[in-house]
């Protein structure tokens, strides 16, 4: 198909996953009417960035201001109440899963396994939890998933200059959500410095393949210029910028704003919390944090517990596996790829010396996987009925765990506690 029709088509499919995945998430949002876990922390600070004359000190400094700017202008448009807080949250949810989408399209060339992929990232139910509360975490996770789809559209082209500005500017509005999202453009920044270094060595791999990961032929214009301008200058500027609204041009405060941000992020001087767990136990899904359990009847429970659905985190690992094992051994970029934008995410958080994590920052690894799972399921020789099978497994496990992942569905006391599979869930 000509390269015209097929963008045409792409973006018509892109905007249908957008509108059906914004409309899903909308459903029962404003159950409950008050705050929901770190809410209490976030719609404050946004409430606070609406006052005619900004007050001191400024609430929840501790993170980069885009997202709290973006649930304010939602509550500047739809009023202070729970709609309000949580709108922004649904937008930039389907965001995320049209990015999975724009992902897959990337890695597969065919339109089946990416939607095949954005299916079931949305029935993760990682990303239907955190796209309904007001927190910060998902406009990271769709900024930075839009940069890594113009990343991977990028990496196979001769000249992946725009691609790579925008994948640069895109990373930098992740960062300005929340610092973890830096950690995919690291990932960009250590693949590019990787494949420079062996071109400078002249590497070759003696049975080279079209498929390598690696070529030397790779990106032949693209000067180191370049690579400061995407990789560095663009995102530094956008990142920079969402914090004018605030501060203006006051270098003083800006480096300040920094200076606390990087302070709160890396010490160690924290106490624990009842749901905090070490990053080796999230892909296992060993510690879930409760958003919410509330009392509504006799035997009814209205309960948000982020914890991810079972048959899709758990069987990603040994798909993991196999997409690791296939860019060892046979060097294919579409594995090195993934295997990049899943373990680089995740494996950061082991680099830093805070000692108080949650299951919630595997949101971007746990997103990933799917195109790990979708990767095995169209390997030669698995019959294409296969993969949407497994959607609809998908689709059945989010189903399941849909009562204890809304709160506008409740449930009984008997249905919990069977979906507590794990004294740890509880």
């Amino acid at each position: 198909m000509p390269a015209a029709p097929l963008m045409s088509r792409s973006a018509v499919i892109a905007v249908a996953i957008f509108l059906v995945a914004h409309l899903g998430l909308l459903i029962g949002l404003t159950t409950p009417e008050k705050f929901v876990f770190d809410e209490v922390h976030y719609v404050p600070a946004a409430r606070q960035m609406l006052a005619p004359v900004m007050a001191q000190p400024v609430l929840n400094p501790m993170h980069p201001p885009l997202a709290k700017e973006l649930i304010a202008l939602s509550i500047a448009t739809f009023g202070d109440n729970a709609l309000g807080w949580r709108y922004p949250g649904t937008l930039f949810g389907a965001l995320a899963i049209v990015a999975i989408y724009l992902c897959g399209l990337a890695l597969f060339s065919a339109q089946s396994p990416a939607i095949a992929a954005a299916l079931i990232a949305a029935c993760n139910q990682m990303l239907f939890v955190q796209a309904r509360i007001a927190m910060l975490d998902i406009f990271a996770l769709a900024f930075g998933l839009l940069a890594t789809a113009a990343f991977m559209h990028g990496f196979r082209k001769q000249r992946p200059h725009a691609l790579f500005a925008l994948a640069g500017s895109l990373f930098g509005l992740a960062a300005a959500c929340k610092w973890s999202g830096l950690f995919p453009l690291g990932v960009c920044i250590v693949i590019v410095a990787v494949i420079r270094l062996m071109q400078r060595w002249r590497t070759l791999f003696a049975d080279a393949k079209p498929d390598d990961w690696y070529r030397p032929n790779l990106w032949p214009d693209l000067r180191l210029r370049h690579i400061a301008l995407c990789f560095a200058a663009l995102p530094a500027v956008t990142y920079l910028a969402a914090f004018v609204p605030l501060y203006g041009l006051s270098l003083s405060d800006l480096i300040e704003a920094q200076r606390r941000i990087f302070a709160d992020n890396t010490t160690t001087a924290i106490a624990g919390h009842t749901y905090m767990s070490a990053w080796p136990s999230w892909p296992l899904l060993a510690r879930p944090v409760w958003f919410l359990f509330d009392k509504i009847g006799d035997d009814r429970i209205s309960a948000i517990v982020f914890l991810g659905n079972p048959l899709v985190l758990w069987p990603a690992l040994p798909a993991l596996a196999v997409v690791l094992r296939d860019f060892i051994v046979t060097r294919r970029w579409d594995a090195f790829l993934i295997v990049s934008f899943y373990f680089g995410p995740w494996l950061a958080w082991a680099l830093l010396p805070r000692t108080l994590g949650f299951i919630y920052y595997y949101l971007p690894a746990a997103t990933a996987a799917s195109l790990a799972l979708v990767y095995v399921l169209r390997r030669d020789g698995v019959p294409r009925w296969v993969l949407w099978a497994y959607v609809g497994v998908a689709a059945i496990g989010f189903a399941v765990m849909l009562p204890i992942s809304a709160a506008f569905v409740g449930t009984s006391m008997q249905t919990f506690n069977r979906l507590m599979l794990f004294q740890s869930w509880i």
